[in-house]
């Protein structure tokens, strides 16, 4: 069956982004604005990512802040997209979404990444075992059996957490997690909103590959994407100046804090710099209502996900909303 923007469940990804002139304590309270905002706007998830050292996002605690997103909404699932397990030991895992599992019942969502969310001498800092990533699956299956009725007997215990129905999720920007994925038969969701060449090698490999668990019977895939939308087209590329250049910076090394936006017209890439830019966000879709509807539906129909997520760096917080807000309304259409 064909998904359709009016069908399908949208999700929103928070990357706590620290925009220029304000601080952490500002991103916090956007944050949970924006959770309430999107909850009433029937949002379906609100995830938020683990990451380290990063001057411009401010999740580093991310267990932390999805209990204060939580702890601020009543009906939208709050969790992790994702938690970098390798960072972590699963037990200590197991016990921190436990505990907001068992503080917000049937809210939670787990998803766990295995990159360190940082850079190589912050990932030593945070005493990551260079071996962590290749038993990625291996914490995996650990986590989980922790977090089982089953393990009511076992010499370590999670408490809260054991025999708590936690969604687990599989994160992946690459095709390695959607082996993972498949093999353990649980739902999976793809980084496309800023590694979009592997995608569809990943979707297609989910697919063929999934086995069915007692988590979950049929594959299940979410994708996200960026998405800017404003009133008009040339609106939304002037708003959009932002966030290609947050991601100009990430290409380049030279990493800022989101900053407000350009003229769209004014010439701040090179033509180097602007065709890899166009690769790494190739998954965006900046414009107004007309296009952004466009523009999903025919992702939707390359990928058919059964779920969408999106993240919109945007510099003014009303422009934000404003974003979020387009999309829920155009879902109704």
């Amino acid at each position: 069956m064909n998904k359709s923007l009016s069908t399908i469940d949208i999700s929103v990804l928070d990357l706590a982004m620290v925009v220029e002139g304000k601080t952490p304590a500002d991103t916090f309270k956007t944050s949970l604005d924006l959770a309430q905002h999107t909850e009433k706007w029937k949002y379906n998830r609100y995830w938020l990512a683990e990451h380290h050292n990063m001057e411009g996002i401010a999740s580093s605690a991310t267990s932390i802040l999805i209990g204060h997103v939580a702890s601020g909404t009543s009906t939208i699932r709050v969790g992790s997209g994702g938690i970098m397990l390798p960072n972590h030991a699963p037990l200590i895992i197991a016990e921190q979404f436990g505990t907001l599992a068992t503080l917000f019942p049937n809210r939670i969502d787990l998803g766990l990444g295995r990159a360190p969310g940082t850079d190589q001498f912050t990932a030593m800092a945070l005493r990551r075992d260079q071996r962590a990533a290749m038993e990625f699956p291996k914490n995996v299956q650990e986590l989980q059996t922790y977090l089982s009725a089953a393990n009511k007997n076992g010499r370590v215990r999670a408490i809260p957490g054991e025999g708590l129905d936690i969604p687990i999720w599989i994160l992946g920007s690459s095709t390695d997690s959607a082996h993972l994925a498949a093999a353990l038969g649980l739902p999976y969701a793809f980084a496309s909103h800023f590694a979009p060449a592997q995608l569809h090698a990943a979707l297609a490999i989910y697919h063929q590959n999934f086995r069915p668990s007692v988590h979950l019977k049929e594959p299940f895939t979410m994708a996200c994407v960026n998405v800017i939308a404003a009133d008009t087209d040339l609106e939304a590329e002037t708003l959009a100046t932002s966030f290609k250049k947050l991601f100009l910076g990430i290409i380049t090394g030279k990493r800022e804090l989101l900053k407000a936006p350009l003229n769209p017209e004014e010439d701040f890439m090179d033509p180097m710099e602007e065709a890899a830019l166009q690769q790494m966000i190739a998954y965006s879709f900046i414009g107004g209502p007309a296009k952004v509807a466009n523009d999903i539906q025919q992702f939707l129909d390359k990928t058919q996900v059964d779920e969408l997520m999106i993240t919109s760096a945007i510099f003014d917080h009303s422009a934000r909303l404003h974003s979020y807000e387009i999309v829920s309304n155009l879902k109704m259409m």
